[in-house]
C-alpha cells in the first residue's frame, strides 16, 4: 500500500432506526475538502478484509478500496488518504446514511431491501450461501436441514436463504464467524451458514481444517459482492464503478498489477484458490454488460 493509506480501524456503534437525511455536501465535495476518503469494511472476513499475522488490515476488498482512492486522486488532482473504519452487518447501512463513512466495501451483496437506503456499485466478486459442516456430515440438501441446528449471523442474506429453503431448520443466532466455528466444533450446532468463499477462509482458521468441509458444491444462491454508497451521489458512484471496471478489464488484459491482486487472494497459491476461468467469466460478463474502459495495455 502507498504511504498515504492510513488505516484507522474503529468500531461504530449505532442505535435507533434508519433515516434518510438530506446532505448538502456530496461525497466528492467532502473528499475534495478534507483529502480523506472514509470507508467502512470488515476485519474478520478473509480473504476480503481481515487482520493478518502482521496485524495489518488486508484483503481483496481493501485492494479495491485503494484502487478507488487512486482513481479519486487522478480525477481530483489531489492526494487522498484512505481511512478504514470497522463496520458490522448491523452498522454498515447506518454508517452510510449517517455519513460516518463515504462507502462500505466488504462482503456486501445487493438486496432490494438494502437498496431502499443506499446505492450499490458494480459487483467485483460473487459468492453464495453454503454450509460449514463436520466431515462425514450429509447435511447438503434443503431436506437434510429439517430439524437441524443451523448457526446464522442475524440480518444477513444467509439467514434469509436458510429460512427460505428450509423453514423447519432450527436457526441459532451467532454473534460472529468465530463463534459459529466454535459452536460447530463443540457440537452445539449441526452447520454454520455463511458466504461460501468466507467459509473456506474460516475453515482454514480451525485447529484441524480437515475436520470440516464446505457444502453443497453449488451454493444455494449466487450473489454479487459490491460496495454501498450514499444515495444521490451519482458522480461518486460513477467514479467507484469506473475504478472497479478498470481493474476487472486490466485483469482480462493481463496487466501485471491487476493479475497480481487476483493471484494474491484467489490464485493457486492465494488465500482461497478459485478456478481462474470462473474469474475471467465473471469479469467478462461485467465488462460486456457495462462497456469497456479505455486503458492502455
Amino acid at each position: 500500500m502507498k504511504r498515504n493509506l492510513a488505516i484507522a480501524v474503529l468500531t461504530l456503534l449505532f442505535s435507533g432506526s434508519l433515516s434518510l437525511p438530506s446532505w448538502a455536501e456530496t461525497v466528492i465535495e467532502k473528499v475534495m475538502r478534507t483529502g480523506v476518503l472514509t470507508a467502512g469494511t470488515r476485519t474478520h472476513t478473509a480473504p476480503f478484509a481481515y487482520i493478518n499475522e502482521q496485524e495489518e488490515l488486508v484483503g481483496y476488498s481493501i485492494d479495491m478500496l485503494d484502487r478507488i482512492r487512486q482513481e479519486m486522486e487522478a480525477q481530483l488532482g489531489k492526494e487522498i488518504t484512505l481511512e478504514l473504519v470497522e463496520v458490522t452487518p448491523d452498522t454498515r447501512i447506518p454508517a452510510i446514511t449517517n455519513r460516518t463513512v463515504d462507502l462500505v466495501c466488504g462482503v456486501t451483496s445487493f438486496t432490494w431491501d438494502r437498496d431502499v437506503f443506499v446505492d450499490f456499485s458494480l459487483s467485483y466478486a460473487v459468492t453464495g450461501t453454503r454450509l460449514l459442516v463436520q466431515q462425514g456430515n450429509r447435511l447438503e440438501s434443503p431436506d437434510s436441514l429439517k430439524g437441524k441446528k443451523v448457526g446464522v449471523l442475524l440480518g444477513t442474506t444467509n439467514e434469509q436463504v436458510i429460512q427460505l429453503i428450509q423453514p423447519d431448520a432450527d436457526l441459532v443466532p451467532m454473534r460472529g464467524s468465530a463463534e459459529g466455528l466454535a459452536a460447530l466444533q463443540d457440537g452445539k450446532i449441526d452447520a454454520f451458514a455463511w458466504d461460501g468463499v468466507l467459509l473456506e477462509g474460516l475453515r482454514k482458521t480451525a485447529s484441524d481444517p480437515d475436520q470440516f468441509k464446505v457444502v453443497p458444491e453449488v451454493p444455494y444462491t449466487r450473489e454479487g459482492i459490491a460496495c454501498m454508497m450514499p444515495e444521490d451521489n451519482s458522480k461518486f458512484r460513477d467514479l467507484v464503478n469506473y475504478s472497479l471496471a478498470k481493474f476487472m478489464q486490466g485483469y482480462l488484459m493481463e496487466r501485471p498489477d491487476d493479475v497480481a491482486v487476483i493471484n494474491r487472494w484467489f490464485g493457486s497459491e492465494g488465500v482461497i484458490p478459485i478456478n481462474q476461468d470462473l474469474v475471467v467469466e465473471f469479469f467478462q460478463d461485467v465488462i460486456d454488460t457495462h462497456g469497456q474502459v479505455p486503458i492502455a495495455p
